[in-house]
């Protein structure tokens, strides 16, 4: 059984930044997604296990950044020029893959963490 634990959640105001932290060890590919109450999970970003590939939803794009750091089992997510609709709670996600398939899916992923609070506010 894989733990994720996420951190750096937090409040901010409209155009700060705050940068989201997940540590796993092994051989995962790794996703963020973003829920608020009574929406379905929302996909935010993706990267392989060897970080060649990456993948973001159209609405961050630009403003965030997904990377890892293997050698100390963290993925980040460096999330930039926030806005009040980035509010949610932010979950990473992982699944076994050494490929460079995309998952952009939350039903492709086994292994979820606790979620971190993001709150932008204007």
């Amino acid at each position: 059984q894989v733990q994720l634990v996420e951190s750096g959640g937090g409040l901010v105001q409209a155009g700060g930044s705050l940068k989201l932290s997940c540590t796993a060890s092994g051989r995962y590919a790794t996703g963020w997604f973003r829920q608020t109450p009574g929406k379905e999970r929302e996909f935010v970003a993706f990267i392989n296990w060897s970080g060649s590939t990456t993948d973001y939803a159209d609405s961050v794009k630009g403003r965030f950044a997904i990377s890892r750091d293997n050698a100390k089992n963290t993925v980040f997510l460096q999330m930039n020029s926030l806005k009040p609709e980035d509010t949610a709670v932010y979950y990473c996600a992982a699944r076994r893959s050494s490929s460079s398939l995309l998952y952009t899916r939350a039903s492709m992923y086994e292994y979820w963490g606790q979620g971190t609070q993001v709150t932008v506010s204007s």
